[in-house]
């Protein structure tokens, strides 16, 4: 019975697998709100109501995509992290910044379901959260140590942060390992956000008979933003 529970198993592995593939292809032709489960049983060769077995509606298969993507970017990051050198600050950001750009070019329409517009009638699940904080407790780490060595040194004077919102720094030191003061946390999330940005702009075409040495402003981005968080490159 072990054996056979365990085959079982992996066999509705390989389906989930395949439905999630197809899925994915979907998202390149229709985009996410035009996914449909009824499209992906008809090219899997299966009645409709086989399929809602694995999923029991697009909901469902929508966060599966989103939680495997967020997982995918996660990975990339921590990868890039940890070949660059845990003394290496500056080296770190530069490295997992890139990561996230380098995901994000070859994977375009699963960064566009993560980060694009949303999804008409869709609301994530707090499923999706652990996966989707990935990425950015690395780049918090990364702040943190260095932050603890002595090693920040941000550019310029900034305006410190409101007092209106002391408040959700510390909301966010309390989910993040960042333990920083909040003009440092405040730049941070300053700097997370326009990473995202500029990924963004690049893959949705804003840069488009503007930038065209796309890398190379891109590398330059990131530094200035490091150096705004007090990362030497």
């Amino acid at each position: 019975m072990g054996a056979g529970q365990t085959a079982r198993e992996r066999v509705r592995a390989e389906l989930v697998r395949e439905i999630t593939e197809i899925a994915r292809r979907q998202l390149a032709t229709e985009g996410a709100a035009g996914l449909s489960l009824r499209a992906v049983a008809r090219e899997m060769g299966m009645v409709s109501s086989a399929i809602y077995r694995y999923f029991p509606s697009r909901d469902d298969l929508l966060t599966a995509l989103i939680i495997d993507g967020y997982n995918a970017v996660g990975e990339a990051v921590e990868r890039a992290d940890a070949k660059a050198g845990a003394e290496r600050h500056g080296g770190r950001w530069l490295a997992v910044c890139r990561a996230v750009r380098e995901w994000a070019l070859a994977h375009p329409h699963e960064y566009a379901l993560l980060y694009g517009s949303p999804v008409p009638g869709y609301k994530a699940p707090e499923d999706t959260v652990p996966a989707a904080m990935r990425d950015t407790v690395v780049m918090s780490r990364i702040v943190s140590e260095a932050h603890a060595a002595g090693a920040l040194d941000p550019a310029g004077p900034c305006p410190p942060p409101p007092p209106a919102i002391a408040e959700d720094m510390a909301r966010a030191r309390a989910m993040l390992p960042m333990d920083v003061p909040d003009d440092v946390m405040a730049r941070a999330f300053t700097a997370w956000a326009a990473l995202y940005g500029t990924v963004s702009f690049e893959l949705f075409g804003q840069y488009n008979n503007v930038i065209e040495e796309r890398a190379a402003y891109f590398d330059h981005t990131m530094t200035l933003l490091a150096r705004l968080v007090g990362l030497e490159p």
